[in-house]
């Protein structure tokens, strides 16, 4: 009875499509506030759920076993990984995540082709144009955010590494791509295999070297970017299967995909082809002119910082990645908690990249019951700065660094940041005084008013918190 009701294309399923697709589209739009992101997932978990039962039971669907053995795998696969993965780590997992969803579109353009080749066929120009474009994005979004984790595991280093001449190699692989998908459009009547399977190497080599290049102070655009291409490979794969649902949700992720990578280049004040080509990252430590001279600082402890910030009327706190690294968000709240008991007011400052993803700070602010009206975006923090009585940067580097607004020649010259060397004082937790992400010296540290605390944010944060208990 079922089987005779969802006929592919038919009202019925057609119906349960737009119902998944409206719990996507509600999903996303409960997704942007924190205080509603996770009713946002669950009601676009259950949207996906319809559509993958839907499919199932859309009439023609076969293979049982291997469907049930998938479904096990998979289901398997992702609980334990996320509920295993470490909050530092999700970047990884949402890089990886992203580039099995571009692979499996690849997979589904070639079994395609297949299908195709195996009927004898011509395959339709409006099926096959789809199945192209899936295939060569898919490819690219899986190899490149394959080496995006890699670079973000630290299993091959995060500094730009590049071949000899590898923009033209990436200008003829991608001439030689489209070659061969025009020379398959062209045969479509008897479309060849092997060619079809030179695509899919191809781009994936593209992939890994478009990726490689850029170093790890542009992943969290990367990853948008990439994230931005599975959708729209999965897009055209809902065109080549005439399927509704994952039509709207590619073309869901591509959107949304796009719109945060270009406000995130944006916020760094640079282009996504200045992101992909520039090789930024790769710069030597100590300065735009790459000088490593010692240059003289204020190191202070854990009771200096107690006692500077107990006494202020107003704190800003600024995290960053060594804030996660650490896992020193609950200390931090720690240490909130502790001078709001006091009478101080105290904010948070998020910089839009800060962290390795988007919106890295704000779940890890959440993880820690920071209450969401603390948060302040940047142009919302930085006209308060001049009247901050202290500035705390947790982990915090290039998002902070002065050089941005100073220095013309520097690397990050342009780049918005958190403007914390306008607050009467500073204070920045760090290990020690190593570069961050862009590979450059951090001004701010030798700042009249910045005082350094060398420690683990964690262990540093629950030692002021101690101090300002005992004042």
């Amino acid at each position: 009875m079922i089987e005779a009701v969802l006929k592919p294309g038919g009202d019925a399923a057609t119906a349960l499509y737009i119902v998944a697709f409206s719990l996507f589209i509600l999903g996303v739009k409960r997704g942007t506030h924190p205080t509603t992101a996770k009713q946002g997932n669950l009601v676009a978990a259950f949207g996906m759920a319809v559509a993958v039962v839907t499919t199932l039971l859309l009439d023609g669907v076969g293979n049982w076993g291997l469907i049930a053995l998938g479904l096990g795998i998979g289901t398997a696969v992702g609980v334990t990984a996320s509920v295993r993965v470490k909050m530092t780590e999700m970047p990884q997992m949402v890089a990886l995540y992203n580039g099995v969803g571009g692979g499996a579109v690849a997979l589904i353009a070639w079994s395609e082709i297949r299908h195709g080749i195996s009927l004898g066929e011509t395959i339709p120009l409006d099926t096959l144009i789809p199945v192209l474009f899936a295939a060569v994005v898919g490819s690219v979004s899986f190899w490149g955010s394959n080496i995006a984790f890699a670079k973000l595991q630290d299993l091959i280093p995060t500094r730009p590494l590049a071949v000899p001449g590898q923009q033209a190699i990436n200008v003829v692989l991608l001439i030689g791509i489209l070659v061969a998908c025009t020379d398959i459009a062209i045969n479509n009547d008897d479309p060849s295999q092997a060619i079809f399977i030179a695509v899919l190497l191809a781009a994936g080599l593209l992939g890994n070297l478009v990726v490689l290049p850029i170093g790890g102070a542009d992943m969290p655009v990367v990853i948008s970017l990439l994230n931005a291409f599975t959708g729209l490979s999965a897009a055209a794969a809902g065109f080549a299967l005439d399927n509704v649902a994952l039509i709207v949700a590619g073309t869901l992720v591509g959107s949304s995909g796009t719109i945060l990578t270009m406000e995130m280049a944006t916020a760094m004040n640079r282009s996504v082809a200045n992101v992909l080509f520039a090789g930024f990252g790769g710069a030597p430590a100590g300065g735009a002119g790459g000088s490593t001279e010692e240059r003289p600082h204020v190191s202070i402890g854990a009771q200096d910082a107690a006692i500077k910030l107990a006494y202020a009327d107003s704190v800003v706190i600024v995290p960053g990645y060594g804030l996660a690294v650490a896992q020193a968000q609950h200390a931090i709240k720690e240490v909130g908690d502790e001078l709001e008991k006091r009478g101080v007011t105290v904010n948070y400052a998020i910089h839009p990249v800060a962290g390795r993803m988007p919106g890295h700070m704000n779940v890890l602010l959440a993880e820690a019951d920071v209450p969401y009206e603390q948060l302040k975006e940047m142009e919302e923090i930085n006209p308060e700065m001049p009247r901050t009585d202290v500035a705390v940067v947790v982990g915090a580097n290039d998002v902070t660094n002065p050089a941005a607004k100073n220095d013309p020649n520097s690397p990050i010259a342009g780049m918005p940041i958190i403007e914390v060397d306008q607050a009467q004082q500073v204070i920045v937790i760090k290990r020690s005084l190593s570069p961050g992400f862009a590979g450059i010296d951090n001004d701010l540290f030798y700042e009249s008013n910045t005082s350094m605390l060398f420690d683990d944010a964690k262990k540093a944060a629950a030692d002021i918190a101690a101090e300002i208990q005992n004042l």
